[in-house]
């Protein structure tokens, strides 16, 4: 009989070492799947910031292009208006001269012919003067024209904007005061969602109110395709300490601002595309981060709006 028991125990003994050895291999291959997954994410976002610093400097190229052919526009306005009074004063001495030529001609031939030459050349200077002054009209005219298409876009860019700004104030508007604001600078519109409203401490899963919040925006996103959308995480300057996963707080706000987009991209009719996420860490505070007040406004996802510049390249490149 003791036999027996020894060989059950002996039996049980050899399975749980098989079990426990199968189980380890399994979360040894889910651990390197893990970190292989990891390394696809950290790639793909640096790869996205890239993209938003070009799109960032793109856009500041274009403002430039924009000032400069303004100030190209107006030289060539003061270059007209300084050749149509060079006109007029030619002119005026021409009628002179034609005045004076007829008692010229009574009292001395020679200083009559004399007169009759700078007549003729100053024929010539007015006629060479009108063609110069009717190119550069024209020049003024079309270089006008493109300056005003190019006024047009950009107003049209900025009321849409200002518009969008609107539908999401509305649709956000359960929201207000549970650390959510809305705002349009500059022709774009900053969503901020502070981390009381969407994230538990540490964590980078979206609650239940944050979810209906990041939702509602989506809607208004899903009816305005030609949006560029920038999703950023920021913490306060406290370090990380939570989950040994993540390497610190720019760790953390990248994976908050990839939870944002996760959410988003629930709503078929946003294009990933136009979705770029970004983790800041506690590098863009808002406020001050000596005080807990301060801390809490630092800890926030903020959205931006941008509006897709492609007609405004063509323009500035077809000048």
């Amino acid at each position: 009989m003791i036999k027996k028991i020894a060989l059950i125990a002996l039996v049980g003994m050899l399975m749980t070492s098989c079990v426990t050895s199968k189980v380890y291999k399994d979360l040894e291959s889910k651990y390197a799947s893990l970190k292989r997954k990891n390394r696809k994410t950290n790639d793909k976002l640096v790869a996205l910031q890239k993209a938003s610093d070009a799109d960032k400097k793109a856009l500041g190229q274009l403002e430039t292009e924009y000032q400069k052919l303004k100030a190209e526009r107006d030289d060539l306005q003061g270059k007209y208006n300084a050749a149509q009074a060079n006109y007029e004063n030619i002119k005026d001495s021409y009628d002179a001269l034609e005045k004076n030529s007829s008692a010229a001609i009574a009292a001395n031939s020679k200083k009559n012919r004399e007169l009759l030459g700078k007549l003729e050349e100053k024929e010539r200077a007015l006629a060479a003067e009108r063609t110069r002054l009717d190119k550069l009209q024209r020049d003024l005219d079309s270089r006008s024209q493109r300056v005003n298409e190019l006024e047009g876009l950009i107003a049209a860019k900025d009321a849409k904007m200002r518009a969008l700004k609107t539908a999401i104030s509305k649709a956000l508007r359960n929201f207000e005061g549970k650390g959510l604001t809305v705002e349009e600078r500059n022709g774009k519109v900053y969503i901020s969602m502070e981390n009381k409203l969407l994230f538990e401490s540490g964590s980078w899963a979206v609650g239940v109110q944050g979810q209906k919040a990041v939702k509602q925006l989506g809607k208004v996103l899903g009816q305005n395709t030609d949006i560029a959308v920038l999703i950023e995480g920021h913490t306060d300057d406290d370090p990380y300490t939570g989950n040994a996963q993540l390497s610190g707080n720019w760790d953390l706000s990248t994976k908050r601002a990839t939870a944002i987009v996760n959410i988003l991209l629930q709503n078929k009719q946003i294009d990933p595309q136009n979705l770029t996420a970004a983790g800041r860490g506690e590098f863009a505070p808002v406020a001050s981060n000596e005080t807990n007040e301060g801390k809490s406004k630092n800890r926030r996802i903020e959205v931006i709006l941008t509006p897709k510049l492609d007609e405004i390249s063509k323009l500035l490149n077809d000048i």
